[in-house]
């Protein structure tokens, strides 16, 4: 498609301290967006915004804690309304399910599930007030198919494709738009340590950009990164669960977020868990 400005658009991306956020921002602002930049850590959310360029705007924001999110909307709507929120963070934590604390089961509910919720809740009424607006939920390939080790994971993205295609339904008549977005395997820290999908080539985060980019010029339901995902997530369900489960053997999916190097993962993993 043509490259359609979105001079005017003022857009707020949570979790755009890094990976697929600020590559979201940065994609966003060449495109003349404004942006406004959420992270929980407020160091990183401000050094983005130095990176994506001037008149960018950051703020942190804790999106587990609504009073917290709220805080970053009324900073994010001070100068002019949103147009588009990205709910883009998340956490996604792997291994064995039992081997995993409670609290980090928690944590992952608390951030991937509920900050959509409540950035949805606190953007939409003005949306829905003036009739245009646009969330758009960043879920995963993993929220369409089982993945051993990432159970919780799956569990969360799978609540976000859900929360994100029914309210796209209960609102249908006013205005605003809704898009979920279903990155395979993205070359950012939550891939840390493990190998990878076989036959589906990793996305860059400026993949997902790009993807992200195009459905805020022209909204569209669902986004998966790469396009080949999307066949391939759709055609499972008829095959049946045996055939399924052994064309995901092949492709490494059942083992990928088990056999992981748990040293190179190390540094990502005692970031979320002191998030």
């Amino acid at each position: 498609m043509s490259a359609t400005s979105l001079r005017g658009r003022r857009i707020a991306i949570t979790g755009a301290g890094r990976g697929i956020g600020l590559a979201t921002a940065r994609a966003l602002y060449q495109r003349g967006a404004t942006i406004v930049i959420g992270d929980l850590d407020n160091e990183s959310a401000a050094a983005a915004a130095d990176i994506v360029g001037p008149g960018t705007e950051s703020f942190p924001v804790d999106v587990s804690d609504y009073e917290s999110f709220a805080a970053f909307h009324k900073e994010a709507t001070a100068d002019a309304p949103l147009d588009v929120l990205i709910n883009n963070a998340g956490i996604m934590p792997i291994g064995r399910f039992l081997d995993q604390s409670a609290d980090r089961h928690r944590r992952a509910v608390e951030i991937n599930v509920m900050g959509c919720i409540n950035g949805m809740h606190l953007a939409l009424p003005a949306m829905v007030e003036r009739g245009s607006g646009h969330i758009i939920n960043i879920a995963s390939s993993a929220g369409k198919t089982p993945v051993p080790g990432g159970l919780t994971y799956c569990g969360t993205k799978a609540a976000v494709i859900a929360l994100t295609e029914t309210a796209r339904v209960e609102y249908a008549d006013t205005g605003v738009q809704f898009t979920c977005v279903m990155p395979s395997f993205t070359n950012t820290e939550l891939i840390a340590g493990t190998a990878g999908l076989k036959f589906i080539p990793t996305a860059q985060p400026e993949d997902v950009a790009q993807a992200i980019v195009d459905a805020v010029a022209r909204p569209t339901a669902d986004v998966f990164v790469p396009k080949v995902i999307g066949p391939i997530l759709r055609t499972q369900p008829l095959i049946g669960r045996r055939l399924r489960d052994a064309i995901n053997t092949q492709l490494g999916a059942y083992s990928t977020f088990l056999d992981f190097d748990p040293k190179a993962r190390a540094e990502y993993q005692h970031r979320i868990d002191e998030s």
